[in-house]
């Protein structure tokens, strides 16, 4: 027997559960008192979401001249965490909308945290226009609202602002899609619940519910078109972040193959936040009969293909720049791979293409540690994505004589810092109020391997 049969034959769940050990076992966690690992992890998030408040707080009040920006590199870290941060939150839409769709049920233990990680992550992506805005109390500017300045609007031909209605767009359908999902598995914390307040908190979100064959028949109807309406958002919202610089005049900017390069390296990106936080999750809250290697398998298989598209994008903007005669185009490309900041790119390469091509070989997929060590790679060779398609094709423009390096301030690197914080916070708090896996789906595939 192959090793993919033998994957594939594999229980989705471990440990032959009854359907009230499933109830048990994934709602304890939100029920017991929090261990000593959830709490030293609360402690560094939350100090790195209050060494960021800080330094936000700060350059808002200074202005944003306390960054390391100057004439030539006009966007930075700002711009950079923001396309990092909505490439994260890609992932969970992949996983729970159209993997869904294709009835693929091994994602049944990953979809709500996956989901929750798309929701903080935009969450921690919006802070950075606003701060770049530098008066972040005028951003209702951009709504389009009827105002009293006469003809004075936006620029609806911007795609910053297209950007401002993918977001908001994305993040309101990913929230409802989350919290639909959550209804059943609420309404059954409510029944389990024991103190008043709990038990009328769970029972107002839960809306009622009562478990009946019409209500799951409505429920999943309704879980099926929001699952249709936002797969996708999975392509536009990315490839509009794109366009930010696709339409721009910039060398290394204006090129055709930005938004599918953008939409394959937000997902390869979110799926290893994904899989970072589920391996840990795994061993901290005792999930291993639920996350199992028939789930982790696949993620990271996910992972390597889109990985390789990553890749073979990189080549492509190699390839086009040469063979197009543009001397500019070109000067960019070897800037890229040869110039001051060349340390930024070939980290990069390294992190995204060289060291992915692990995940080929089952003993490394099959070694948690291993795979966890290779997902902080990626994430980490992901940021630095964007700071080379950013600062690197900008530090070295048209003129020489504008030419001007780049190094971030303390305030710089204390937001991005800051934002890391909020993202883990947030988590952190989801898998201590909310359960982590969903309920039903999980006893939907306990039969599947009998």
């Amino acid at each position: 027997m192959s090793e993919a049969t033998m994957t594939e034959s594999a229980p989705l769940v471990l440990g032959n559960k009854t359907l009230g050990a499933v109830t048990r076992e994934i709602c304890e966690p939100m029920e017991r008192k929090p261990n000593s690992l959830w709490w030293a992890a609360f402690c560094v998030s939350s100090t790195m979401l209050l060494a960021g408040t800080i330094a936000v707080t700060y350059q808002v009040a200074t202005g944003i001249g306390t960054w390391g920006l100057n004439r030539t590199v006009g966007w930075a870290f700002d711009i950079t965490n923001f396309v990092f941060w909505i490439g994260i939150g890609h992932a969970g839409t992949l996983i729970s909308a159209i993997l869904f769709l294709f009835r693929q049920k091994w994602l049944t233990a990953v979809n709500r945290s996956a989901e929750a990680m798309t929701i903080f992550a935009v969450m921690c992506a919006g802070t950075f226009p606003l701060i770049h805005m530098g008066r972040p109390w005028l951003a209702y500017w951009m709504f389009p609202y009827p105002n009293t300045r006469g003809s004075l609007w936006i620029n609806f031909r911007s795609p910053l602002v297209w950007d401002f209605f993918a977001i908001s767009t994305y993040f309101l359908i990913s929230l409802t899609f989350w919290y639909v999902g959550l209804v059943p598995d609420l309404a059954t914390a409510r029944d389990r619940a024991r103190h008043p307040l709990r038990k009328r908190v769970l029972g107002f979100f839960s809306l009622g519910w009562v478990g009946s064959f019409k209500t799951w028949h409505r429920y999943e109807l309704v879980y099926l078109l929001l699952a249709g309406l936002a797969a996708p958002l999975v392509v536009s919202v990315h490839t509009i972040v794109s366009f930010d610089f696709a339409t721009g005049v910039i060398p290394g900017w204006h090129t055709t193959i930005l938004p599918p390069y953008f939409v394959a390296g937000a997902i390869f990106s979110g799926l290893a936040m994904v899989l970072s936080l589920l391996l840990i999750a795994r061993k901290v809250a005792h999930l291993e009969d639920y996350i199992t290697m028939r789930q982790i398998d696949p993620m990271a298989k996910l992972m390597l293909t889109t990985g390789l598209i990553v890749g073979f994008a990189y080549a492509t903007e190699v390839f086009m720049a040469l063979y197009s005669g543009n001397p500019y185009e070109q000067f960019a490309s070897i800037n890229r791979a040869m110039g001051p900041m060349a340390w930024a790119y070939w980290t990069m390469v390294t992190c995204n293409v060289v060291i992915p091509q692990l995940l080929w070989f089952k003993a490394v997929r099959s070694n948690l540690i291993l795979l966890f060590i290779i997902t902080i790679f990626v994430n980490i060779g992901m940021w630095f994505e964007r700071f080379v398609i950013i600062v690197i094709s900008l530090h070295r423009d048209f003129l020489p004589s504008s030419w001007a390096s780049y190094t971030p301030t303390v305030i710089e690197v204390a937001t991005l810092i800051g934002s890391f914080g909020l993202f883990f916070t947030c988590f952190l708090i989801f898998c201590r109020l909310l359960p982590m896996i969903s309920i039903g789906e999980i006893k939907g595939v306990l039969r599947t391997h009998d």
